[in-house]
């Protein structure tokens, strides 16, 4: 089965239209399909265009989160709830286009797991959008390693077994890829059509570009260090230490050699706060040590909270999803 999943927030004029889209590429097909749509708090009478198509068409399903939890936690919803065996996510603001959707699943039948997108021909503000696009693209390919031309886009294709168990947090839904291909999946990408908004305004700024490469910071401590972080804090912790001891030798050879009183300079000073840091370090580490085994030995808790559904079975997929945070 295929999944296709839209996180939806204040695209009332705009769902229809994209469901109508979806459908008649997913009915040609001529496989099994669904289509997720995640109600990420909208208020502008989303809901009510989305309980009215799950009525009609039982293909559809519709989740409505309490509030506004951000398009990863909406994403990640949508993951959760998918049934197939292929998961297709993407915008809801049609700047997607569905008709891509076949050259998506083309690339997965060569033997690829992750089909990313690549809006070679993109329809935003080329300094607003393109140009903080680009450098963040630049810098998570060099620091994972994972060489994509647009992480940002949101049309992708996945096998369910290659994101199987993985927890989506901030705005962490580009790194997916990332996350798969670290974990033994084939990654590609196709020039994927981008449309111009039609309605509404975009919801991103440049602070995302920020809140991107601080997300990436995370990533790739959570892929190297998750299971050991003491590995990161004490490394700092004995750096600190060492910096310390060499203060204090240091300042005592300025005694006894030279004569030169502690208080003419801030070795001293430095002896203290840097072994205070250690120490801390040290401690920290061992703290996270104890986290990160309460994290992995522990259930998993969602990143959404769930106020409604349409055509969903809540308690089999709250099995399911418990089982895989196991």
């Amino acid at each position: 089965m295929i999944s296709v999943t839209v996180p939806i927030y204040n695209e009332a004029e705009t769902i229809p239209v994209l469901y109508e889209k979806v459908k008649v590429v997913l009915q040609g097909l001529g496989q099994p399909w669904e289509l997720v749509l995640v109600n990420d708090g909208s208020a502008d009478g989303s809901q009510a265009v989305l309980d009215r198509i799950a009525s009609e068409d039982p293909k559809v399903k519709v989740i409505h989160l309490r509030r506004n939890f951000g398009q990863t936690a909406a994403m990640m919803a949508g993951f959760d709830y998918a049934q197939g065996d292929i998961i297709i996510p993407m915008d809801g603001d049609l700047q997607n286009d569905p008709a891509d959707i076949p050259r998506l699943l083309e690339q997965l039948d060569k033997g690829f797991d992750v089909v990313s997108g690549w809006r070679k021909h993109r329809k935003d503000g080329s300094f607003t959008r393109n140009f903080p696009s680009w450098i963040a693209n630049r810098v998570i390919s060099s620091i994972s390693g994972v060489h994509l031309h647009d992480y940002g886009c949101s049309l992708k294709a996945y096998r369910k077994s290659v994101i199987k168990g993985v927890k989506l947090y901030g705005e962490m839904h580009r790194f997916v890829p990332i996350y798969a291909s670290w974990n033994g999946a084939l990654v590609t990408e196709i020039v994927v059509a981008h449309q111009p908004r039609r309605h509404g305004k975009s919801n991103y700024g440049l602070d995302r570009t920020f809140k991107v490469v601080l997300d990436l910071v995370v990533v790739k401590f959570l892929s190297k260090y998750a299971q050991k972080p003491m590995y990161v804090f004490g490394t700092v912790g004995l750096a600190s230490l060492a910096i310390s001891l060499l203060s204090v030798v240091w300042a005592g050879y300025l005694k006894v050699v030279h004569d030169v009183s502690l208080i003419q300079t801030p070795l001293p000073l430095l002896f203290v706060f840097t072994g205070i840091t250690g120490v801390m370090c040290i401690l920290m580490g061992l703290l996270a040590e104890l986290l990160a085994r309460t994290y992995h030995e522990s259930q998993s808790k969602p990143v959404y909270l769930i106020g409604a559904t349409r055509n969903v079975d809540v308690r089999s997929i709250a099995r399911r999803v418990a089982d895989a945070g196991r």
